[in-house]
């Protein structure tokens, strides 16, 4: 039930977000006009001035910001194309971000987790173990505490539980991977398609022109381009956090297999020392 939630908030999210964007998107068409009359009036009015009242005028269109820039190649590139690449970036993002907190919360410290192991195991037993290692979330400290439950049954079923329990915490840390993937490859299909698109609008343009026009043609062009670029762009941003997951999952699983191996041992020691069997010759 919690996950459903979390899943439902981040999906309103990003439809919020993409809603707002093109909703401002839109927002803009009222602005140029405005600034159109302000120019024209400018002009008219400079004819009669020197020009050291020129040099005084204000500036009637200053450098556009980045949000500018892109709220105006949005809608060059057309909203219909542009706005499912967007979606494949907020949902991805919103996966990407996830994740991340995710596996960030999932390091440990391996040699600070079998250290408290063993002085649990030496002071308490196998029950102050288990005892001290319930309520933990990390995967290590999880594999630890299930795989102590098969410890009635012999060192053995301890050893097999933890090849179980890890394969099964590895499949959770790569959750959403694959859809980080699939927004990977799609977006610059989507950007692809718009691209095809747009060309198919621009010869029909010509074809109902019956003429070769650089602004007729230039048009669908631009579109094609943009939708392009988009997913493109998309696409290498969400690469960048799919890599950094990756990497992340891979260090977490080299800490995993080797803290296997140190309570392995710290088991077989335990095991040992409990039995009377010496854990190795002295001396």
């Amino acid at each position: 039930m919690q996950a459903a939630t979390k899943l439902s908030a981040s999906f309103g999210l990003v439809l919020i977000i993409l809603t707002g964007f093109i909703l401002g998107a839109f927002a803009q068409d009222s602005v140029p006009q405005s600034d159109t009359t302000t120019k024209e009036v400018l002009v008219n009015d400079t004819t009669s001035l020197s020009e050291t009242d020129m040099e005084l005028l204000p500036v009637s269109k200053e450098n556009p910001n980045l949000h500018q820039v892109i709220r105006e190649q949005f809608i060059n590139g057309d909203w219909r194309f542009m706005a499912p690449v967007l979606l494949c970036l907020l949902i991805g993002m919103v996966i990407a971000i996830e994740r991340i907190v995710r596996l960030n919360l999932a390091i440990t410290n391996v040699d600070q987790t079998l250290r408290q192991l063993r002085q649990n195991l030496n002071d308490g037993g196998v029950e102050k173990a288990v005892h001290s290692l319930r309520g933990k979330r990390n995967p290590i400290a999880l594999i630890f505490h299930l795989s102590l439950g098969k410890w009635p049954e012999g060192i053995d079923m301890v050893e097999k539980a933890v090849i179980s329990y890890g394969s099964v915490e590895m499949g959770k840390l790569e959750k959403g991977l694959v859809w980080m993937s699939l927004f990977i490859s799609i977006a610059p299909m989507l950007g692809f398609m718009g691209t095809v698109i747009g060309m198919i609008n621009a010869f029909d343009a010509i074809e109902a022109a019956g003429d070769i026009s650089p602004t007729l043609v230039a048009s669908g062009i631009k579109t094609a381009l943009l939708t392009t670029v988009a997913g493109l762009i998309v696409a290498i941003i969400l690469q960048l956090f799919y890599n950094y997951c990756v990497a992340k999952i891979d260090s977490i699983v080299n800490d995993m297999e080797r803290a296997s191996l140190l309570f392995i041992d710290a088991l077989v020691d335990f095991k040992n020392i409990g039995t009377g069997e010496p854990k190795q010759n002295e001396g």
